[in-house]
């Protein structure tokens, strides 16, 4: 009997040890996770993850179902340089500031420039490249110059994106001038559309995507002067610790020629 218990006693210790030594094995994992997710919070985002609208060729587009274009690439060329994972979520172009604001991305490209408007929502890394707004009509319109949208008297359906640059712009200058209406959509296609059936009179587009825009459609141009240029910057939380970190890396990406060769590499020099 005493050897019977003894020998229960002595199973239950080995059990005992068995299990003390596999709490202590599965410790150290335990806790790099928690590191993990400790060290993810400490500095920001393990992932970056970008907000754009990818309808804005070259600054972003889809090619074989990949975002592609200037905006995404120096985007990953950031996340690269400063160790971060990297995400892309597509979406309207007037949720880009939203989605920065309520935290479901960590920055916004998609042509983006800095406006006192967007600055009471968000801040602002420096310029990576700079914009042309440009005028598209169709190739008979009596509009020759921007300087005809402007004049006194003039009375024209302008096409936008609406929350653009573009949308600022003709609001104060024409709109608010009374010197014609503003007609907003979401995307800039469906303004080239509006303009092409005659719904608006012009479309204000940055240029590059109103290049593109004008060799996909037959029968529209664009106009030789440019309505504004502009300053391209990267949108990020109010006071967000990334500001900093995406500066230095900017800067070294413009240092070591890499943001040039990505522009270079969707903007032909004409």
């Amino acid at each position: 009997m005493k050897k019977y218990l003894k020998n229960i006693l002595a199973a239950t210790m080995v059990l005992s040890m068995a299990t003390a030594l596999a709490a202590c094995g599965s410790a150290p994992a335990d806790n790099k996770e928690d590191a993990n997710a400790d060290g993810a919070e400490n500095s920001g985002k393990q992932t970056l993850t970008l907000a754009t609208s990818a309808d804005f060729p070259p600054y972003e587009f889809y090619e074989g179902g990949e975002i592609v274009g200037i905006d995404a690439e120096v985007a990953k060329a950031i996340a690269d340089k400063l160790g971060y994972e990297f995400k892309i979520e597509d979406m309207i172009f007037d949720a880009v500031i939203p989605a920065i604001v309520s935290g479901k991305a960590d920055i916004g490209m998609a042509g983006l420039t800095i406006t006192e408007e967007r600055q009471q929502s968000v801040d602002f890394t420096d310029s990576y490249a700079t914009g042309v707004q440009s005028v598209i009509v169709k190739e008979d319109s009596d509009i020759k110059s921007v300087d005809d949208l402007l004049a006194e008297g003039a009375n024209h359906k302008v096409g936008v994106q609406t929350t653009t640059t573009g949308d600022f712009f003709t609001t104060d200058d024409i709109e608010k001038a009374g010197k014609g209406t503003v007609e907003r959509y979401n995307k800039g296609a469906d303004a080239i559309e509006a303009l092409k059936v005659g719904k608006v009179d012009c479309v204000v587009i940055d240029n590059e995507p109103a290049k593109a825009f004008v060799a996909a459609n037959e029968g529209l141009k664009i106009l030789d002067t440019q309505y504004a240029s502009e300053d391209y910057a990267i949108a990020l939380g109010k006071n967000s610790e990334l500001t900093a970190e995406i500066n230095q890396a900017l800067k070294e990406l413009k240092e070591d020629g890499t943001i040039k060769g990505i522009v270079d590499k969707y903007i032909k020099a004409e």
